[in-house]
């Protein structure tokens, strides 16, 4: 198991609003809440940055985490992530933020401590670009050049 050091950096978290945590033995994310003091109405079409009360040192630049929408939210009231998928480099040291958009045609309200993404931690692999005038076709053409069935 990867040790990742993580802290505290609203005293909302642990108190009024429970830590960070795993849902299910089996679960691939940790769940993250917003860490607000009082409700946030997202209108239809907003989006607000919403603080998830703490920040995180992967140490290893071989991991980085991402945050992924929970499925729940997206499919009943249509609440997804902003940029859709967000990146968290090795590196980042501040508060995890998280852009919350409302795709749907209604208002959604987000109360304090309410789970609104997961986050992943996934392999990271820098490559070595090679600079070449030209790669070799394939026969590929892209955008649907393989069919739908």
């Amino acid at each position: 198991m990867e040790i990742i050091e993580a802290t505290i950096v609203n005293p909302l978290i642990g108190n009024k609003i429970p830590m960070p945590s795993y849902s299910t033995d089996g679960a691939a994310g940790i769940d993250l809440r917003a860490c607000i003091d009082i409700a946030i109405v997202i209108k239809p079409n907003a989006t607000e940055l919403i603080g998830s009360g703490i920040a995180i040192n992967i140490h290893n630049p071989n991991i980085a985490a991402m945050l992924l929408p929970r499925s729940g939210l997206g499919v009943k009231h249509g609440i997804v992530l902003a940029n859709l998928v967000g990146l968290i480099d090795s590196d980042y040291r501040k508060e995890v933020k998280i852009a919350v958009w409302n795709r749907s045609d209604k208002s959604f309200t987000i109360n304090p401590g309410e789970r609104i993404c997961q986050m992943v931690l996934v392999p990271i692999i820098q490559a070595d670009f090679k600079w070449v005038n030209e790669l070799e076709d394939n026969g590929r053409d892209g955008f649907g050049s393989t069919g739908l069935s």
